[in-house]
């Protein structure tokens, strides 16, 4: 983030904006499970909080997938990175009349991940292995099939971050766009306002001002995950009241958190 920016988000979050804050809409999918920190959020600050995605994935048609002339076959492994991925790849392969061998081997982002597989193919742990929600995690079992050919899924929009230390560790692997990130439909939301609005992508902005052209923050406060969906908030005109990661609150829950401890405090 450059100086100037920086010195944009210090004016804006000293300006008086402490109002109390009682509602709360996480711009992502509600969590699969209880424990979320979430949820004891909003259990200890007496807040309510609702998850809405405010981007999606789509699979692309097979058609554009054979645009960059990948094989699906000429791979003997298959990286996936979410439960997305599983069922756009098998979708693909489907109206791709692709046939996936009993042979191919499958890395998934977490156990999570690969319990979602047995929904197309039999769960057999000497096929299937998976890390714990992180990358480097997985890489280690990945190392350790260094002889395969890895078919690596990815989303038009994408970090650089997996496919760099995959080549760092002179993995053999194809980087396959496979679906495309996509602004939802929010016309439902319209009358709908809240608090606090909290992103974590610059799509997810793109998509606020995509659904709502005319969108005024005015008291509503805006959270935000990242340097670069910090920078697109401020691109955006916007007052950025809260940031994560930071040495204070390393998480966004943290971050949200002291920020309520702030303005809710004998509210």
């Amino acid at each position: 983030m450059s100086s100037t920016k920086k010195a944009q988000m210090e004016e804006q979050t000293d300006q008086s904006r402490e109002q109390k804050v009682r509602t709360i809409l996480v711009t992502q999918p509600k969590p699969e499970t209880d424990k979320s920190p979430y949820f004891d959020l909003a259990k200890k600050m007496n807040v309510k909080i609702d998850f809405r995605p405010f981007i999606h994935v789509e699979g692309i048609s097979a058609k554009d997938f054979r645009k960059d002339k990948i094989n699906i076959l000429e791979h003997t492994a298959v990286i996936l990175t979410s439960r997305n991925a599983v069922d756009i790849f098998f979708s693909l392969c489907t109206e791709m009349r692709v046939t996936i061998p009993e042979s191919m081997k499958y890395f998934c982002i977490s156990e999570s991940t690969a319990f979602y597989l047995q929904k197309y193919v039999q769960y057999r742990k000497r096929k299937i292995f998976y890390g714990n929600q992180k990358f480097t995690e997985l890489l280690d079992v990945i190392k350790k099939n260094k002889s395969e050919k890895f078919l690596l899924l990815c989303s038009d929009i994408h970090k650089d971050e997996i496919p760099e230390i995959l080549e760092e560790n002179k993995i053999n692997f194809t980087k396959a766009v496979a679906y495309r990130t996509v602004c939802s439909d929010l016309s439902d939301l319209a009358e709908v306002k809240y608090d606090m609005l909290v992103f974590f992508s610059p799509s997810g902005i793109k998509s606020l001002f995509q659904n709502f052209p005319d969108f005024k923050q005015n008291n509503t406060r805006i959270a935000a995950f990242g340097s670069t969906t910090t920078a697109a908030v401020l691109e955006a005109g916007l007052i950025l009241d809260i940031f994560a990661p930071q040495p204070a609150a390393p998480s966004m829950t943290m971050a949200i958190e002291n920020y309520l401890k702030l303005v809710n405090k004998g509210k």
